[in-house]
């Protein structure tokens, strides 16, 4: 979605309008109430265009917590476009009967991954203000949360869990010792974000090698599907996006 733009914030996309009016009034002797509407649009697109080129601006009244929330965000949208890749990919190996279940599971997790820029999105402007502190009470809670599935979960999955319950014990003691804990909160974000950009990567690599009529290899497909949900949750729960679905991980 293109975002709205005030042209005199960007000169070029002025300057593309004003030649398209001189052009078009001077040399193709057109009516100035066309040519005039259409130089404006020029610019106006052109100064929207600019503006969806530019970084994310979250006015956290922090540069360095804002440039790392910024870096973050790209990391999220290659995930997001790697994930959107792997999707159509996905779509096109997993055409049998009794590959259907299969491929909703790698459409599922490729579909919240897609969700991950916003997620972040909406993250920042929670930890927006010049004053902004996380607050213990919503660490706790995420923390209940976290421990809830760490309860139910095995393998894999009960590390990561584990993993972040860990950090968010760690935010909370910063937390409630006066500390800003948002910078913690967003490496711990960047983290789990290249987690699940090379579990992703391995379920890419695994789709497009394993022989998907033989039971153990599309099994391992699954399990990789099933570990990328899993850093799913993990980063929903931890930006506050958490949608309340229940996990898919079992092993």
């Amino acid at each position: 979605m293109m975002k709205l733009a005030n042209p005199l914030y960007y000169p070029v996309p002025v300057l593309i309008g004003a030649i398209a009016l001189v052009v078009g009034v001077r040399m193709a002797r057109l009516p100035s109430v066309v040519v005039v509407p259409v130089s404006v649009a020029i610019a106006t697109a052109g100064a929207a265009f600019r503006k969806g080129q530019e970084p994310e601006r979250y006015e956290l009244n922090n540069p360095a917590l804002e440039q790392e929330l910024q870096s973050v965000r790209q990391q999220a949208v290659m995930v997001a476009n790697q994930a959107n890749a792997l999707r159509d990919e996905a779509t096109k190996l997993l055409t049998e009967a009794h590959q259907m279940e299969l491929l909703g599971t790698v459409q599922y997790a490729c579909d919240r991954a897609s969700e991950l820029p916003g997620n972040i999105d909406q993250m920042a402007r929670r930890l927006g203000g010049a004053d902004s502190l996380l607050s213990v009470s919503d660490l706790k809670s995420q923390l209940q949360g976290v421990e809830a599935r760490l309860a139910s979960s095995t393998g894999a999955a009960r590390t990561q869990w584990a993993e972040l319950a860990n950090t968010l014990q760690r935010n909370i003691q910063l937390a409630q010792e006066g500390r800003d804990a948002r910078q913690a909160q967003v490496a711990s974000l960047s983290n789990l974000i290249l987690n699940a950009a090379g579990v992703l990567q391995q379920l890419q690599n695994k789709l497009r090698t394993a022989d998907l009529t033989d039971t153990a290899q599309a099994l391992e497909v699954r399990s990789l599907s099933d570990e990328f949900n899993s850093v799913q949750e993990n980063l929903s729960l931890l930006t506050g996006s958490d949608n309340g679905l229940p996990s898919q991980i079992s092993s």
